[in-house]
Order: C-alpha cells, then sequence, then structure tokens
C-alpha cells in the first residue's frame, strides 16, 4: 500500500499550500538523487576536496635555498644569508601554519606565500643576469665544468621557482582550489579534457605544476598542459625565454671553453 496518496487523491482535500507540501514529499526523493548523481558526475577539481600534502612543495623550496646558498658570491644578492635567510623563515612559518596538509584558508598565509616565492625569483633572477652579464662581457666562465654547474643551478632553481609560482596562481592557490572558489582553470591538463582516463579523485598537486615547468623551461613551449588566461601565458613566456637564454649562452661558453 503507498505510504502517500496519489497527487489527483491529495488534490481534493487540503489547503494549496498542503498539496503543495505533499507533492515536494512526493519529489523529495527524486531530487536527492539527483544531487548525488551531480556529485559523482562532477570531477574532483571541481569540489570540495582536502589539502594536498605540505612535504612537495616544502622540498622545492628546499632544495631552491641550498642552490641560491652554494652559487659563487660575485652571482649573489649581499650579503649573502639574506635572501636564503628570509626564505628559510617564511618556509618555517608556513610549515607551522599548515605541516601535514595545505588546507588554511588565510590571507596572511598567502601572502607570506607569494613573499616567498617572489624572493626566489628575484635571488635567482639577480643571479641570471649576472650570469649573463659576465657571459658577454667575457669576465664569467673560465672553467667549463663550473661554468655548467653553475648555470645548471640557475636553471633548476628557475625551473622550482615557476613550478611554485604556477603552483600558486592556478585557479587562487592551493587552499582556493581546496574550497572549489573558482570555477574555470588557468591550465587545462590531461586529465580535465579526459576525466574518463583519470581517477575519480584526481586534481592537480604540486607535481603537475613541476612537470608543466620542466617541459616548458626544456621544450620552450607549451607540451600537453594547456595555459588558459592571459597570465598562464605571459608567465610561461618569460619563463621560456629565461631558460632559453641562460641554456644558449652557458652551453656556447662551455663549449668554446672546452675547445
Amino acid at each position: 500500500m503507498s505510504e502517500h496518496p496519489r497527487p489527483d487523491e491529495a488534490g481534493d482535500r487540503g489547503t494549496p499550500a498542503e498539496r503543495l507540501d505533499l507533492i515536494e514529499a512526493l519529489l523529495a526523493p527524486a531530487v536527492a538523487g539527483w544531487d548525488e548523481a551531480g556529485r559523482r558526475l562532477r570531477p574532483a577539481w571541481r569540489r570540495v576536496t582536502r589539502g594536498e600534502p605540505r612535504w612537495p612543495s616544502t622540498l622545492a623550496v628546499l632544495v631552491a635555498v641550498v642552490l641560491q646558498w652554494r652559487l659563487p658570491a660575485r652571482l649573489a644578492i649581499h650579503p649573502g644569508w639574506l635572501l636564503p635567510g628570509l626564505e628559510t623563515v617564511l618556509l618555517l612559518v608556513l610549515v607551522a601554519a599548515d605541516p601535514v596538509r595545505i588546507e588554511r584558508a588565510s590571507r596572511l598565509y598567502r601572502w607570506a606565500g607569494l613573499a616567498l616565492i617572489a624572493l626566489i625569483s628575484a635571488a635567482n633572477g639577480w643571479s641570471a643576469v649576472h650570469l649573463v652579464i659576465g657571459l658577454v662581457r667575457g669576465t664569467e666562465g673560465e672553467d667549463a665544468a663550473a661554468l655548467l654547474a653553475t648555470g645548471g643551478a640557475i636553471w633548476v632553481t628557475n625551473v622550482l621557482a615557476f613550478a611554485l609560482w604556477y603552483w600558486e596562481w592556478d585557479r587562487g592557490g592551493p587552499v582556493a582550489r581546496v574550497h572549489a572558489v573558482r570555477r574555470y582553470p588557468d591550465f587545462l591538463f590531461p586529465q580535465m579534457a579526459t576525466p574518463a582516463l583519470a581517477p575519480e579523485h584526481w586534481e592537480p598537486q604540486f607535481a603537475d605544476y613541476l612537470y608543466l615547468s620542466f617541459t616548458n623551461a626544456t621544450a620552450f613551449s607549451p607540451t600537453d598542459v594547456m595555459p588558459l588566461t592571459r597570465w598562464a601565458k605571459l608567465l610561461m613566456l618569460l619563463q621560456s625565454a629565461v631558460s632559453l637564454l641562460t641554456v644558449v649562452l652557458v652551453v656556447a661558453r662551455a663549449v668554446n671553453i672546452l675547445k
């Protein structure tokens, strides 16, 4: 026997409000089913999810700091300990605020993260410019092995810095992505275009942005990850230009020394 009367039976008795309540009760199971189906069909990168682990981005920052610390003094901002020290302090603050997973929504926290990446980029940019000036003037690069080591350190730091920029800016940053604040992505990963080929809970994390940065620095153009917004395209353009200039000048000088 039916739990609820049929709509045509209910229509003969009760006030309009009562009849409307009855219709809503009859439709409630179907609406709940539609909502559940919508949640299942919505990809993870469009839903509210857990924050990504803290350690990959922390390791990238530590590697960048160590590489900057070991650069020749003539290529570093003086005093040589200043920027690496500031970067380490900011990193400790960020880790203390969110030690395991990046989930804390805070304007101050976000600005601290951006300041950390800006310091890494500024220090590496200073080193790259002075290396290029020295190569052009002929005052840099007397030993091929030392030159390749220095140029390689600057190039790797460049890859790490831009990976951090991509990671921090795409859809408002890792915390905004956790809370699904922004609908439209700045980068289109293959898993977004073909969700049937990706796990149900896939969403971009730092390793994906590191891969994007590395391929852009080596191919000097997008590979399988497409920039969608203007800032993303300009940032990739800048990285390709810096990488190309560094690689061409350092390799050319090293080959000339070897000859």
